[in-house]
Formats: structure tokens, sequence, C-alpha cells
């Protein structure tokens, strides 16, 4: 059974869970990982920025983190299973009550329609998934996830593996295990705040 010890640890080594078909959960530490940059290299497309500044979505933080969470576990195009199980979200929504998992969320008229959540430990923030039922939500999602992390002097934002070109459009890289290590080293000793 997965416990908010159990990820913790393992966020701090690298390693993250999936679950499969069955929901038995697997543990994985990609050869290359996926990076989102915290500095200038992150980029959000003109277009992007006028939705962004156009305050079509409401945006909140951890109001409503398992509601997130169960909407990324739903089929999608291109997405028809999930490898997030019943024990994941009862573990994830556990670490959310300690304040250590947060979503972002994207709201219109009363309704959420976007975000996405992860980890954070340190200067460390895990992205796990995201989800979105209106064109753009978790685009918009991302954008405030990187502008809260900023000031929150978050170090490493790792989005594990780069899953389609949606990624790429932000600047996300991807970095050798190694080198990932030596960053999350490094993010774990940063004191971050993950403003309420």
């Amino acid at each position: 059974m997965l416990t908010p010890d159990m990820l913790i640890a393992a966020y701090s080594s690298g390693i993250f869970p999936m679950a499969d078909h069955s929901g038995e959960i697997g543990w994985y530490e990609p050869s290359i990982r996926a990076v989102i940059p915290l500095d200038g290299g992150f980029r959000v497309p003109s277009r992007l920025a006028r939705t962004v500044r156009s305050g079509r979505f409401e945006l909140r933080a951890d109001t409503s983190f398992e509601e997130v969470v169960r909407a990324c576990a739903m089929p999608a195009p291109g997405r028809e299973t999930t490898w997030i199980s019943e024990e994941i979200v009862e573990a994830y929504a556990d670490l959310n009550r300690q304040g250590i998992a947060h979503s972002v969320e994207c709201w219109r008229e009363g309704r959420l329609v976007g975000g996405l959540y992860g980890v954070a430990i340190g200067g460390l923030f895990a992205g796990e998934s995201m989800f979105h039922s209106e064109r753009d939500a978790s685009k918009v999602a991302l954008v405030h996830l990187v502008e809260r992390l900023r000031r929150g002097g978050f170090a490493l934002l790792d989005s594990q593996y780069i899953v389609g070109p949606h990624m790429l459009q932000f600047g996300t890289v991807e970095i050798p295990r190694a080198e990932y290590h030596r960053r999350l080293r490094a993010a774990l000793r940063v004191a971050a705040r993950w403003e309420p």
C-alpha cells in the first residue's frame, strides 16, 4: 500500500509510481527526464498568452485536489487507459492533506474545466498529470503553476517524460538521469514555499 512517507522517499530519490491496467503499482526512474525550465527558458506561445491575459478562467489552488486527480484519470482522446489507480488517488489525497501534494485548477462558470497536480518537496515540484475539458485550460494552469513556483523559490519542475509535442512548446528539455539527480539534490536543499 502506498503511504505518504513512501512517496516522499521515492520522489526524493528520483523515482515515481504508476499503476498498470490491473492497478498494480510499479516504480519508475527513466534514463531521460523531462524538466520545464523555471528560469528564462520557459516559453508561453503568443496565442496562449492572450488566453491567460483574457481572464477566461478563474485560477485556484488546492480547492478541489481529489477532483483534479480523478479528472486526470479519466479516459481522453489518445489516452484510453490510465496509470492513476484508486490507490494512487488515495495516497496523493493524503499527501495533499499534509500540504505536500498540490493542484492548480481552472474554473469557468462554477465548473472545474482543467488543472494539474503534483508533489512539492523542498525546491522540487514533480508534476504528475493534467487534464482539460475546455480548450487551453490545462495549459493556462501550467502557466500559473510556473509563476507560482517562481514566486515560491522553487528550483526544479519535473515533468517526468515528454508526452507529445504540446510540452515542447513551453521549452521543456530532456536531460540524462545523472544530470536530473544533480539538479534534484540541489533542489531538495532549497526551502521553497507553496503559498496558499
